[in-house]
């Protein structure tokens, strides 16, 4: 008993030295040498100062700034109020995986679609594609499809001053083309659009 339970504390420490020390230590120390941005979360900086990650969506407040899909980027930010009173869920990064028959999901997406089409006068219900009134799978994703961008040019075109080709010039600029061509599909990234139409406007991102 006294050689077996020997051997089995020495592979419990060996194991945990290599699994729980050296491994996730040369993990991370090559992640910082051969991938410094990706691991320090793909941050953007304008003038010096993080305005959001490349590959996290988030919310603009400003009819002169494209929209986002809806996303659970703020699942962090809670009052002390709703915690105390048990409004608060607790921490969640992930979509609220409703099924097609959840009338939760029915009435979210449809305050989504009424929110767009109030921003977006003109703009029929029908017209939305679903990736503007739903969040992705993992419920952070920015990007949006090149069909969603185009819809909400005719007001970017009013409220920023900027011309239509310009405005399509920066959704091109910004728009992901599919993986060798063939695989998924074009998608633009609603942040690098913002930061360029706030850098045309003179104007902070928020």
């Amino acid at each position: 008993m006294r050689g077996l339970f020997k051997t089995s504390f020495l592979m419990t420490v060996v194991l945990l030295v290599l699994c729980g020390v050296l491994y996730p230590a040369v993990i991370t120390a090559a992640g910082k040498i051969f991938f410094p941005r990706q691991t320090a979360g793909s941050l953007i900086y304008v003038d010096g100062k993080p305005v959001g990650a490349e590959f996290i969506g988030q919310p603009f407040g400003g009819p002169q700034f494209m929209q986002s899909r809806p996303s659970y980027v703020g699942y962090n930010v809670y009052t002390e109020e709703e915690k105390k009173n048990g409004t608060y869920k607790g921490v969640s990064s992930g979509s609220a995986n409703y099924a097609p028959s959840n009338p939760e999901l029915a009435a979210r997406t449809q305050k989504e679609i009424d929110a767009f089409i109030k921003a977006n006068p003109g703009v029929k219900a029908g017209d939305i594609p679903a990736d503007l009134v739903t969040a992705s799978g993992s419920g952070l994703d920015p990007h949006i499809s090149v069909q969603s961008a185009l819809l909400q040019l005719p007001r970017l075109e009013k409220t920023t001053g900027l011309s239509r080709s310009e405005l399509e010039n920066i959704v091109n600029k910004n728009t992901d083309k599919k993986l060798f061509g063939i695989f998924g599909e074009d998608k633009v990234n609603v942040l690098k659009v913002n930061i360029e139409i706030s850098s045309k406007m003179k104007q902070d991102l928020k």
